[in-house]
């Protein structure tokens, strides 16, 4: 045989490994429990560092027990809180990337801090209006946070290559005062 072929050979069956290892450390759930925080944001006052929490209900693919658990105090501010996973899922053969949270609402003038833990695949998080971004690893939970200071419905999405496309997006309600 060819030499050209043969080494063509062996170079596609490394990157097919390679993608199998990948794929399989994806499926993996992380036992430590670990937090941490990882924020991207366009004003350096809105970033505020996660700390472990008790008794916070975070679930795993698209379980609906995401619901914000209570408002907290934050420096006197009430900050309104949403805990949402990021997760794939296999649908028709396809995977179908997705947040747990498909709209969360507040009103113009609060504190918003959102939780994400990627639970299955690689996804980031992002509101262009705001100047958000995560960039979201596995098993280990990013916070944003941010002042609702304008009114109407934002995008929050995964910028990764065809995540929005194919569905990881949902809905920011800002309601005007």
């Amino acid at each position: 045989m060819n030499k050209k072929i043969i080494i063509l050979m062996v170079a596609v069956g490394l990157i097919a490994v390679a993608a199998i290892i990948m794929f399989n450390q994806a499926d993996k759930t992380s036992k430590t429990g670990n937090v941490v925080s990882n924020i991207q944001n366009n004003k350096s006052d809105d970033i505020v560092p996660a700390a472990p929490e008790s008794g916070v209900n975070n679930t795993q693919d698209g379980d609906n027990a995401d619901v914000v658990p209570a408002e907290s105090k934050d420096n006197g501010a009430a900050v309104k809180e949403f805990i949402m996973t990021s997760f794939y899922e296999i649908v028709d053969g396809q995977p179908k990337p997705q947040y747990s949270l498909k709209e969360i609402t507040v009103n113009q003038g609060e504190r918003v801090r959102i939780k994400i833990t990627v639970t299955k695949g690689s996804h980031d998080f992002k509101i262009d209006e705001y100047g958000v971004y995560a960039d979201t690893q596995l098993n280990q939970e990013a916070v944003v946070e941010f002042t609702a200071d304008k009114a109407g419905e934002f995008i929050y999405y995964c910028t990764k290559p065809g995540h929005r496309a194919n569905g990881q997006w949902g809905t920011l309600k800002v309601l005007a005062q």
